[in-house]
């Protein structure tokens, strides 16, 4: 099972993952709050500074992990471009790249195994009210491990459909990484059924 985190050591490894997570909300929420073009083009400059201290093999790797961000980009700034507002869909743009690349920052250079104990500590208070909290935690670390399966399996084929095809692959190929990933939940699921569900998954 591949995994977010690097190989790679950096200094950002040494900081515990509820001072990275508290960084990446505050930092998201000045990013709304405070919207202006040249703010969120200083922050992104500011994100790429934190990728460049682990060195430029992990700043490669951060931003490979996030490449699926320029469809998504855009289609917002070819969007506001035609309303008239390019300026805000730039910094819409700007804002959603800086979030989400500090976000996978944040994966990166943290175990899953920390990730899943600050998160368990923080649904403590549901817990108290005796609410089953497994099953959001496992939902969240199968995410957290699955998503860089999809997208390697994704990648396979965008390969695969290049030596077959001049043509570039684009949608062509979003039906089957669909199933792809239809398949692998019913594995998951199949497993977790076998061992018993969330309840007996938690205890193994």
């Amino acid at each position: 099972m591949l995994s977010f985190e690097s190989p790679v050591l950096t200094p950002w490894h040494r900081v515990p993952v509820v001072f990275k997570f508290i960084a990446v909300c505050l930092c998201s929420l000045l990013l709304f709050v405070f919207d202006d073009l040249w703010v969120q083009m200083a922050a992104l400059i500011c994100v790429v500074a934190l990728y460049s201290m682990g060195g430029m093999p992990f700043m490669q790797a951060g931003f490979l992990r996030i490449k699926f961000l320029w469809l998504i980009v855009l289609f917002i700034i070819l969007l506001h471009a035609l309303t008239g507002t390019p300026a805000q869909g730039l910094g819409i743009a700007l804002r959603l790249i800086s979030i989400v690349a500090l976000s996978n920052l944040m994966t990166m250079t943290s175990r899953l195994s920390d990730l899943l104990a600050m998160l368990h500590s923080a649904l403590l208070p549901l817990r108290a009210l005796n609410i089953n909290t497994r099953p959001v935690e496992l939902a969240i670390a199968l995410v957290i491990r699955f998503t860089p399966v999809l997208i390697s399996k994704s990648t396979l084929l965008s390969n695969s459909w290049r030596m077959r095809s001049a043509k570039r692959p684009g949608w062509r190929i979003v039906f089957p990484i669909s199933l792809a990933a239809i398949d692998d939940a019913e594995q998951v699921a199949q497993a977790l059924k076998a061992r018993g569900g969330t309840t007996e998954f938690k205890n193994s």
